[in-house]
């Protein structure tokens, strides 16, 4: 069972990331399998967009930490080969297409970019307490623009990005008060950058905002909190973890242990999230 708390002692701070809380909201009946169920069910096989996604932020990462002068468009596809996988695609020859993609889409963005503007972080882990909660996370890269902190998030998908998505991300909120927090620099300005299509979506926040979205944070952890105290106490059902079928079912890396989101969404080939597809 788990532990009791006792009258007067302080409450153990719970450990979240934005992707956990983030999983909890989508689906308590994934959210079991990804972080309790031990050994975790296995997941299907690898998606194409993700490959590409990584090899993206890894060739990112990398060119920031080359020396300044070998900061070029030119070195970006040796970059991408060395990055590469072919997990998920449909072929080699798909993987082959997507491979010339990334490395495009990288030049373009790097053409665009100052290789003297020093990011402040780059895949940096950054962290903050508030309430019961302590909230880490990665940020892709931290730059420092007028004095103040500037959250960089790169997206490779191809849903489109709004204003909207910059504004009510809990991730890219928690990341702004976690960086000022770690860095000792405020920070309020968070960035989403589409490589597909070289957009940049902006919002820049307050204190007001950003204690809404840390309130929730620490709101939706301490759902989390609970739901844990109950699968070590041996509750696994569908009171406390249910699901929530919806056609984003399909992109599930668990749906094959689960009935209801196969029932909502039928099975995708690994491939299908790339935007030829």
């Amino acid at each position: 069972m788990s532990a009791p708390i006792l009258d007067g002692m302080p409450r153990r701070l719970y450990s979240a990331t934005p992707t956990r809380l983030t999983t909890w909201l989508d689906c308590p009946r994934r959210y079991r399998f990804a972080y309790l169920d031990r050994p975790a069910p296995p997941k299907r096989p690898p998606w194409a967009h993700n490959t590409v996604g990584g090899a993206i932020h890894n060739v990112l990462a990398a060119w920031w930490r080359l020396d300044r002068d070998a900061r070029t468009v030119a070195v970006v596809p040796s970059l991408v080969d060395e990055y590469w996988g072919d997990e998920g695609f449909r072929d080699e020859a798909q993987s082959q297409q997507w491979r010339e993609r990334a490395a495009a889409m990288v030049q373009r963005y790097v053409a665009e970019l100052d290789p003297d503007d020093e990011p402040r972080g780059i895949e940096r882990t950054v962290g903050t307490v508030h309430g019961h909660t302590a909230l880490t996370g990665r940020v892709d890269r931290i730059d420092e623009r007028d004095g103040e902190l500037v959250i960089v998030d790169y997206k490779t998908g191809r849903h489109v990005l709004t204003t909207d998505d910059a504004r009510s991300s809990l991730a890219l909120a928690v990341y702004a008060a976690a960086a000022a927090r770690t860095l000792r620099v405020s920070c309020h300005r968070v960035e989403l950058h589409h490589l597909p299509t070289g957009e940049v979506v902006t919002w820049r926040h307050d204190e007001r905002t950003l204690a809404r979205h840390l309130d929730r944070a620490d709101d939706v952890a301490a759902e989390c909190r609970s739901a844990d105290a109950a699968f070590r106490d041996g509750d696994t059902g569908d009171t406390t973890f249910p699901p929530r079928p919806s056609p984003l079912c399909g992109w599930c890396d668990y749906i094959q242990h689960c009935p209801d989101g196969r029932a909502n969404a039928g099975v995708r080939s690994s491939w299908a999230g790339l935007a030829d597809s």
